[in-house]
């Protein structure tokens, strides 16, 4: 089993990409062949700095190395490292129907809060879905809010595979990949209650120093119940953080103190800023270490990058016949 994601390189990485993202990710390492990208191809489409660029792209390999992730059973690379993925989203697009893009919710949300109606952002998810081709991928873990762009990629597998597949023994040139839905990247709630995302500034970083972090957590948005009043956990983003980072007894235990009142969301937010400082403790320690090995990362993304390329050429001569062009 292949299993496929990646992460953009927008910023300093955030404890709803840890939770949503990498921390799944980390996990499948153990069930099967993973590749793991770092989509700089995808963030150009709002990262105009290109300093900014390459140094968040290497900061997000240093990060996800830093919380668990293992070169000896992942494979992990820049997306630009495989250019095969640029030209097969074009032989994509040749047969993509418009009606089917103009449907994306992702576009129509991120037009709604004031990104530019660029030819790149409309046509994300023909690129996200040559990502996901090119690796002949089984299983791509993503939330449900990506959900609709598996259902895409599926669409354009499975409009080549009609429309081309007929030179192939089995009648198509791609599989059919399968989402796995990662109910935690619904549970990670920004600041502001919002789901976390860098773009809409609520994050809390995971490698930011002890005060910015307490600083964040302390600037938690909650409404006005009184000290003394009972307060309601389900609606709380300090629960709902909490609960990702605590003990189940520590969970009831705040849970009961949200019921019983006579504790303020200050307080509330203090637990939350010393468990989340401790929680990452090791990962901090770990990225240290990394730091410490100059020619570390720039090893781990040469090997990813070979591998990666060996994956998409090999598609890429199949796709490339199919269509005509060899």
């Amino acid at each position: 089993m292949r299993i496929l994601s990646g992460i953009q390189p927008s910023g300093a990485l955030h404890i709803g990409n840890y939770f949503g993202m990498m921390r799944p990710a980390v996990a499948l390492q153990a069930e099967g062949e993973a590749l793991y990208f770092i989509a700089d191809y995808h963030a150009l489409t709002t990262v105009r700095d290109p300093q900014a660029l390459r140094e968040n792209s290497r900061r997000v390999a240093l990060d996800f190395l830093a919380c668990g992730l293992d070169p000896e059973r992942a494979t992990l690379f820049r997306h630009s490292d495989v250019p095969q993925v640029t030209e097969l989203a074009w032989i994509l697009s040749a047969v993509a129907p418009m009606g089917l893009f103009e449907r994306a919710h992702s576009y129509k949300d991120k037009l709604a809060r004031g990104m530019a109606a660029t030819v790149g952002l409309f046509s994300y998810p023909i690129l996200m879905a040559a990502d996901i081709l090119i690796y002949d991928s089984d299983i791509v873990p993503v939330g449900k809010d990506q959900k609709q762009h598996i259902e895409m990629t599926r669409d354009l597998a499975v409009k080549m595979n009609e429309t081309f597949g007929q030179s192939e023994p089995d009648g198509r040139i791609f599989k059919l990949p399968e989402p796995r839905i990662q109910a935690a990247t619904e549970t990670v709630p920004g600041i502001d209650g919002q789901k976390m995302s860098k773009s809409y500034g609520n994050n809390i970083d995971i490698f930011s120093d002890e005060k910015e972090m307490r600083k964040r957590v302390m600037s938690i948005v909650t409404d006005s119940t009184p000290v003394d009043a009972p307060k309601d956990p389900a609606n709380s983003t300090i629960f709902k953080l909490y609960s990702l980072v605590a003990s189940k007894e520590e969970i009831a235990d705040m849970r009961e103190r949200f019921l019983k009142g006579g504790t303020g969301y200050g307080d509330f937010k203090k637990r939350l800023f010393e468990k989340l400082w401790e929680y990452f403790a090791p990962m901090r320690k770990r990225r240290e270490e990394i730091l410490n090995d100059k020619s570390y990362i720039d090893d781990v993304l040469a090997r990813g990058a070979k591998r990666a390329n060996e994956l998409a050429n090999q598609v890429m001569e199949r796709v490339r016949a199919a269509v005509g062009l060899r």
